[in-house]
């Protein structure tokens, strides 16, 4: 298979040359061939200011026969994503017009399932803090490898596709689940749920009276695999516990596996 410069130095560089080696990302990692999959004519919106970094991605998206939206502002993508649904979001932080925060709570308030994957150049954990809470599924540091980034799109649509084979309604005890709408009732009343409350109950609808560890929420519904802290995910399910248990103190669905993670039960 090809093999690709890092984004940030492939702007006007053919394809076919082979990369120098001063031109490859210093973070060391193995790579894999990556494997084949029919994409068909899933759709990639890269909103990305940087004319140089848009070309580059265009070309690597196109190359896997994904179709290719650019958006080089917050405003256009937002028009965009209202236009013409992508499959997946490549998205820049620093954005003229609207932020990339503002974008990825607008799009995941619309279409908390849509995959979203944030590209910055900034290593600050309180911004990958940030973008968790606003429901991103994945973060990814410039500089980066090309063949990385399509592991990462391609697992962000393998779970997103896993997500949507599931019944989209969901009932437990005086609990019932739209997940489709974003509703969520209790003894009939409407709760208020994130974006990203949404999506942790609806893996562990998925993975009922399975013991999940907190590694595995954050790698499964965040994207994350080498985050910082698991206290995120602590913090959503005690938010859940506090809007959907009878006695948040004494939980009957959201159950504590000590040491090891969480269990939910029927």
């Amino acid at each position: 298979m090809q093999d690709f410069t890092p984004i940030q130095q492939q702007d006007d560089t053919d394809a076919k040359e082979k990369a120098d080696s001063s031109q490859v990302s210093s973070q060391s990692y193995a790579e894999p061939p990556l494997p084949k999959y029919n994409y068909g004519m899933e759709r990639v919106l890269v909103v990305e200011d940087d004319r140089a970094v848009q070309r580059a991605l265009k070309r690597l998206f196109e190359s896997k026969g994904y179709g290719v939206d650019i958006a080089g502002s917050g405003t256009a993508a937002l028009e965009l994503f209202q236009n013409a649904p992508p499959s997946v979001v490549l998205l820049d932080l620093r954005l003229p017009g609207a932020s990339g925060k503002e974008v990825c709570r607008e799009i995941k308030s619309k279409n908390p399932s849509l995959p979203v994957i944030v590209l910055s150049a900034t290593t600050d954990v309180v911004d990958k803090v940030l973008l968790l809470e606003l429901g991103a599924d994945d973060y990814v540091t410039k500089p980066f490898s090309p063949r990385e980034l399509l592991a990462r799109v391609q697992g962000a649509l393998r779970r997103s596709a896993r997500s949507g084979t599931v019944s989209d309604l969901f009932v437990f005890g005086n609990i019932s689940v739209d997940f489709t709408k974003m509703e969520l009732k209790r003894a009939g009343q409407p709760i208020s749920l994130t974006a990203q409350e949404f999506k942790v109950l609806k893996f562990f609808s998925q993975n009922l009276e399975r013991v999940v560890t907190r590694e595995e929420l954050l790698n499964e519904v965040w994207g994350y695999q080498n985050y910082p802290s698991t206290r995120t995910v602590d913090n959503h399910i005690l938010k859940l516990r506090q809007k959907i248990e009878k006695d948040p103190a004494f939980p009957v669905h959201f159950r504590t596996v000590h040491g090891t993670g969480y269990k939910f039960v029927r």
